[in-house]
């Protein structure tokens, strides 16, 4: 329980306030949870229900009314300071009760709370860190077929990890001039549609004709999110690759194949679910790091740039 006195004083003040009924943190968090705006994937959605539970844990009985006080906000960054050792859990503390807090002054249950732009601890920009045609070599050179494999396909589609994994024949479609796997993204729950480059052509034609699943483990069994990022990141490891590049990574790489594919900037920007500044700097980005491809890329770049001005 939180053990601020300023924080005992505004609990004591929102006891005694007249209100029509008294809804507790936990019973604010049940009702978010069970409403529209609860998050709509099941992965986002176990995560937020993990954090909001803690959240409600935490504050148990403690009426709402409590965040309308400024010294709630003392107590959430409190209560979110259990995990400063892991910044990035830290925050997405902050972040999820932020958002049950705006929900509840949306549907009225609160007037106004004071937790807006909580300080955060995580601040990493990984937007320049791409696997490079010779990163991929190495890894090719080393690692067994499923690595392989699964690393060719995260470069040349930019799925995350949880939606890689889930890639079956199913996804594939015919299109006039080739082929394309149509996707719904778990993050967002969009439809993109990437094309079938040939590198990724081989990947889907060598699958096994007796399995569904285009990526694997060794055994042919469906792949986990954490075995898949864990995988690749123990054969980069073999394969002597001193950077520190994760499966997730792969995006960067992605964005420069999808332009070199024929997608214009926007779409690659919008599957990518980034700005068109920001595919276009990736993009650039790569292009200086990998000369094998700079020029072809770059002009195909300025082309899409001048396009959009």
């Amino acid at each position: 329980m939180p053990k601020d006195p300023d924080f005992h004083l505004a609990f004591a003040e929102a006891i005694n306030r007249p209100k029509p009924a008294t809804l507790t943190t936990a019973s604010m968090v049940d009702l978010f949870l069970s409403s529209a705006a609860r998050a709509k994937s099941p992965r986002s959605f176990a995560d937020q229900r993990k954090w909001l539970q803690r959240f409600a844990t935490h504050f148990h009985d403690a009426p709402a009314i409590i965040f309308e006080e400024r010294a709630s906000r003392g107590e959430v960054n409190a209560w979110r300071a259990q995990w400063k050792h892991s910044p990035k859990q830290h925050d997405m503390a902050g972040t999820h009760a932020v958002r049950v807090l705006n929900w509840a002054v949306e549907e009225g249950h609160l007037s106004e709370h004071h937790c807006h732009k909580l300080p955060r601890l995580y601040d990493v920009d990984r937007s320049e860190v791409v696997w490079t045609q010779s990163d991929r070599e190495a890894i090719d050179a080393k690692a067994p077929e499923w690595v392989r494999r699964l690393l060719c396909a995260a470069c040349e589609t930019g799925l995350r990890p949880g939606d890689l994994i889930k890639l079956t024949r199913n996804s594939v479609e015919e299109t006039p001039q080739g082929r394309r796997l149509r996707v719904r993204t778990s993050k967002r729950g969009r439809v993109a549609h990437i094309p079938i480059t040939p590198a990724l052509a081989n990947v889907i034609d060598s699958t096994p004709w007796d399995r569904m699943l285009i990526l694997a483990n060794a055994s042919g069994r469906q792949l986990t999110e954490h075995r898949a990022s864990e995988g690749l990141r123990q054969w980069r490891d073999k394969a002597g690759l001193s950077r520190d590049l994760r499966l997730q990574d792969c995006r960067g790489t992605a964005a420069t194949r999808l332009l070199d594919a024929g997608l214009s900037l926007s779409q690659i920007a919008s599957h990518m679910g980034w700005s068109l500044r920001h595919a276009a700097n990736v993009i650039e980005h790569y292009a200086r790091v990998s000369p094998g491809e700079t020029d072809a890329v770059l002009v195909k770049l300025a082309s899409a740039k001048k396009d959009r001005s």
